[in-house]
């Protein structure tokens, strides 16, 4: 399969040999090494260091625990990139945290390039410079960047058109209208004493999907408050705008609590 520009993904690490990991296999890896809708380089950033001993980091300034990699060296590591732009990510606890929309956007440019930390992270100089958006996968902290940076590949690399097998499954995921997804069952019909909601069994396709949409609500309320509280923000009708000559009857009402739902 011929892809004139296929996504391309750039790590930038001190452990290239953690690659590619879950992203070599699977439907991502088909999708890599067979189809070639995208591309996996690793730089090993230890061959950017002019430390005539081969330093990467140096201590804190101000003092503290831990090393800070050094800002020259992710530089030379950038210089020597070539082809188009591409969002500049860094791995880090304390970045913006990792959403769908963020990586619906990723997907759409020609690749990202991805920076892992490790030790106390990296100076701060180099990622204001270079533009580097901080992005955080959960409030928890790891060694390194890597398993993150794997997370927000593989995130990307599903959205590309046609690594997916079925473009329906991305439309009822999580996130994707600011619900979680429904549970999911299959054979056998009863596991450890439980069955299959007969809902799921009746063949009766609005049945089954009111009740996926009403799990939809159920989980997102339950687990995350702050998306259910989104959703709720997003769904309520369109406030009249002042002045308007719009009038206050129930055929105007309804026209514009319908038009509100279906936005």
């Amino acid at each position: 399969m011929f892809v004139p520009h296929p996504f391309r993904a750039t790590v930038l690490t001190m452990f290239p040999e953690a690659f590619p990991g879950p992203l070599g296999v699977s439907l991502i890896g088909t999708a890599w090494r067979e189809r070639g809708l995208w591309s996996l380089e690793t730089l090993d950033i230890r061959g950017f260091s002019e430390d005539r001993r081969g330093f990467l980091d140096d201590t804190p300034a101000g003092g503290g625990p831990g090393q800070v990699l050094k800002a020259d060296v992710v530089a030379r590591a950038l210089d020597s990139l070539t082809g188009p732009p591409r969002p500049l990510l860094y791995m880090s606890a304390r970045g913006r945290p990792l959403t769908q929309a963020r990586v619906k956007e990723w997907s759409q440019a020609d690749g990202v390039v991805v920076l892992c930390g490790r030790f106390e992270g990296v100076d701060q100089r180099v990622l204001d410079a270079r533009g580097f958006e901080e992005v955080s996968v959960g409030d928890a902290v790891l060694a390194g960047g890597e398993a993150a940076a794997m997370v927000v590949i593989e995130a990307c690399v599903r959205l590309i058109p046609g690594v997916l097998g079925q473009a329906e499954s991305l439309s009822s995921e999580s996130f994707e209208d600011g619900l979680l997804e429904h549970p999911q069952y299959t054979r056998p019909r009863t596991f450890e004493g439980i069955d299959i909601p007969e809902v799921l069994l009746s063949g009766d396709h609005k049945r089954v999907a009111a009740w996926r949409a009403e799990q939809r609500e159920l989980t997102t309320r339950e687990r995350r408050p702050d998306l259910w509280a989104a959703h709720l923000a997003n769904s309520r009708p369109e406030a009249p705008l002042p002045g308007s000559t719009a009038g206050p009857g129930p055929a105007n009402s309804q026209a514009r609590g319908g038009k509100a739902r279906g936005e």
